[in-house]
Order: C-alpha cells, then sequence, then structure tokens
C-alpha cells in the first residue's frame, strides 16, 4: 500500500488517506490515491462551502437602483421584443439575440462577437449577468441597461445610432403603447429640424456633426428614450438564469439520510469539486452559486498571435466613470447614495489587463474561453492555470498549481457538471 505524506502523518489504508485529506483541506501531491476511483468523505465544513456554490444559495436578483421598471412584467415583455428585434441595426439584420443565443446559454460559440462587423472580444454569456454590478470583460458598463445601450452603437455590432433608433421605435405601433404603459408617451421626432434622421455622439463623424447642432433639449429628449429602451431590454435580461445541474443535485443531496451524492457525481467529478475548493484554488475568483465574485484580474492570459495586449479593466473604469448612462447619470433613476458601487470603484495598477471573472456555470457548453476566446477548450484553459506563466502586461495574480494529469482530468470532470 502507498503511504501519503502530509504535514509528517502517514496513512495505512486507502479509507484512511481519503478521510486525512479531508482533515487537512488540502490535496497532497506526489500520491496516487488521487488517481483510485474513490470518492472524497466531505467534512461538514466542506458541506457547507459545497452547498453555497449551490443554486439554492443564490437569492432573487439584486435591485437595480438606477432603472424604476427593471422587475416589472411589462417592461420585460416590451424589453424581450427588443432583444430579438434585428430591426435595431445599421443593416436590419442583427438583433441582441445573435451574439446571445439561447441555444448556446446566450453566447454564441464564436472566438470574436460578429455583428455588423467582427468585435474585439468574445461574447459573454448573458445569464446570470443582472447579479454583477458591472457589465463587459472590462467593466465599461455599471448596469444592464446601460450595457443594452453600447452594442446598439457599436461600429461592429449593431453599427447604427441613437437618433435612428429612437425615431424607429417611435414608428412602430407595437412599441408606442408598452412603451407610454410604462414611460409615458413617447415624444414625436418628426421635425427634421430638431431630430435629423441620423445623430449621435458616437460613431460617424456626420452624426456627430448632426449631434451637436441639436439643442440640448433635444438631445435630452432622444437620450431619454434611448435610456428607456435600455432598460426595457435589461428588465428582461435579468429573468436569465441558470438552471440547475447536477452540482446542483449533488450539493443538496449532501448530508442528507439515505443521500444518493455518489450516484449524481461520480468518484471523478467529486475528487475535482475537492481540488475546485482546495488544492486548486479555483474558488479564489469563481464562489458563490454564480461561480464567480464579478471582479477583475490578470491571470496571465496572453494576446493573440500578433496582437497588443489588450488593458482590460484600466481602460473601462475611466469608460465607466464617463458614461452618460451610468448610475450617477441624468438618467438613472437611482439616488447618489444607491451608487456605491460607482463612488467607491477599485482603482490602481492592479487593474491593468485585469477582466471579469465569467461564470463557469454552462462553462462545458460555452467555448471558446477569455476575453478573446484565446483559449479553445476546458483543458487548455486548466493547463493556462496549472502553469500560470508570466503575464504580457502587468502582474500575474495566479500561481503555478503543480497539479498532475490525472488531477486536471478530474477538475475538468468537475467543471462539466455545472
Amino acid at each position: 500500500m502507498r503511504s501519503l505524506n502530509c504535514t509528517g502523518v502517514q496513512a495505512r489504508a486507502k479509507m484512511a488517506l481519503v478521510a486525512l485529506s479531508v482533515v487537512l483541506g488540502v490535496a497532497c501531491s506526489g500520491t496516487s490515491d488521487h488517481h483510485a476511483d474513490v470518492a472524497p468523505v466531505w467534512s461538514e465544513s466542506e458541506i457547507g462551502l459545497i452547498q453555497s456554490l449551490s443554486l439554492d444559495a443564490l437569492p432573487p436578483p439584486p435591485p437595480s437602483p438606477g432603472n424604476a421598471v427593471a422587475d416589472q412584467p411589462a417592461a420585460r415583455q416590451l424589453g424581450e421584443r427588443l432583444f430579438f428585434d434585428p430591426r435595431f441595426s445599421s443593416n436590419g439584420e442583427i438583433s441582441c439575440a445573435s451574439c446571445h443565443q439561447s441555444a448556446l446559454h446566450f453566447t454564441d460559440g464564436k472566438v470574436l462577437g460578429q455583428g455588423v462587423g467582427t468585435s474585439a472580444r468574445h461574447t459573454m454569456s448573458a445569464v446570470g449577468a443582472a447579479y454583477s454590478p458591472w457589465q463587459f470583460w472590462d467593466g465599461r458598463r455599471d448596469s444592464l441597461w446601460a450595457q443594452a445601450l453600447a452594442p446598439l452603437e457599436d461600429p461592429v455590432e449593431h453599427g447604427g445610432n441613437r437618433m435612428f433608433y429612437v425615431r424607429l421605435f417611435s414608428e412602430l405601433p407595437e412599441y408606442r403603447e408598452p412603451y407610454a404603459t410604462l414611460f409615458g408617451p413617447l415624444p414625436d421626432f418628426s421635425d427634421p429640424a430638431q431630430f435629423p434622421e441620423h445623430a449621435s455622439p458616437l460613431g460617424k463623424a456626420e452624426w456627430q456633426a448632426a449631434w451637436q447642432e441639436m439643442t440640448p433639449a433635444s438631445r435630452d429628449r432622444v437620450n431619454r428614450v434611448f435610456a428607456n429602451m435600455g432598460k426595457a431590454i435589461a428588465a428582461y435580461e435579468r429573468t436569465l438564469l441558470p438552471q440547475r445541474t447536477r452540482f446542483d443535485d449533488f450539493a443538496r443531496s449532501l448530508g442528507q439520510a439515505g443521500s444518493q451524492e455518489g450516484v449524481i457525481l461520480n468518484p471523478a467529478e467529486q475528487r475535482g469539486l475537492r481540488l475546485f475548493i482546495s488544492g486548486g484554488r479555483c474558488i479564489e475568483c469563481h464562489n458563490g452559486p454564480l461561480f464567480t465574485n464579478n471582479e477583475f484580474h490578470n491571470t496571465g492570459v496572453l494576446p493573440p498571435e500578433g496582437e497588443r495586449p489588450d488593458l482590460g479593466r484600466s481602460l473601462g473604469l475611466g469608460q465607466v466613470l464617463a458614461d452618460p448612462f451610468n448610475c450617477l447619470g441624468d438618467y438613472s433613476d437611482a439616488a447618489p447614495q444607491q451608487c456605491q458601487e460607482l463612488r467607491f470603484v477599485r482603482k490602481g495598477m492592479t487593474l491593468i489587463a485585469a477582466f471579469r471573472a465569467p461564470s463557469l456555470r454552462n462553462a462545458a457548453y460555452t467555448a471558446p474561453y477569455m476575453h478573446k476566446g484565446q483559449i479553445a477548450d476546458l483543458a487548455a484553459v486548466l493547463d493556462h492555470y496549472n502553469r500560470a506563466e508570466q503575464a504580457a502586461i502587468g502582474h500575474n495574480e495566479a500561481e503555478p498549481l503543480g497539479l498532475d494529469a490525472a488531477q486536471l482530468r478530474d477538475l475538468e470532470a468537475f467543471l462539466r457538471t455545472l
């Protein structure tokens, strides 16, 4: 029988080895116990930690103080219609659902997002996004409703401008009445002297020039309706929540009399779970029922070959602070004291090349991975973190894990239960 040396203690039988690893709460290297087809025995503290990751521990989405209609059914219905409407794009073919496809867990399965052009980053899942105080990989928006507006005017996503969208919205009968119910009657945008065909502070030079020629009152009227469109879309997106998985059933079963946890997750998946919460250090960033802390981390992900490093949060921070649709802006429904995340936002050098930790739920179905889609599959992701090489820019927070091939396979097996 092989022995396991951890803090000078020597096990004398396979079950003693398993029990010892539970007591110590660590994965010891240089042993073969984790290769055996043996499931862990879980301590009370481990069970509590595992259950904190379950959907049973997920509260309702937090309030959205900047969006007064965030939880109104009429807003959800209006937002769902907008989410799937391709008319709100420069070519009439791109909707929010083009990149956030329900069949792919509201991602698109592509390396980079594809709208009217090719995006600079990989598409994040919209599932559970209502729980994050920051949106996009770099957190350049601080609410779902502000996030919903950005792709509409991005030249490679929807590719249009807010004046065009607001006029189109006001002219479509299926939108006028629902809007009036929620926000009051739509303004009249038919006067070309006040409201040109295309105008925006962003995008093409002629759009920006037309925007500057509009009166402040006219610009405000357009912005108000544009913001309300985003608030309706966000109300729908707040309903995009993760579904129960085998892991959640396993977590619920732990500690119950006559539980079937050994049937729900096999030994390899359970060993991977132990690595996830201990020796793999995954839980440091991927914690809670959504398996993310929604914070920003530089983990040394290299840029695609031939590209310069992406500065990530260090640029996104300036953008969210300057965004007219942020929590403190004129179009937010929040009182300033409700905007704590924005008022006391973290700053500093650690944000260079840092990106928001994505949820690991449905990770097996949302390849490729990372902010540029640089990593093709889960095995390669785990290899990246196991090696933890030097970052191209900034400081890599991760440290080499020293896991062997069998441990990496177990860890991947667990991730597939999510």
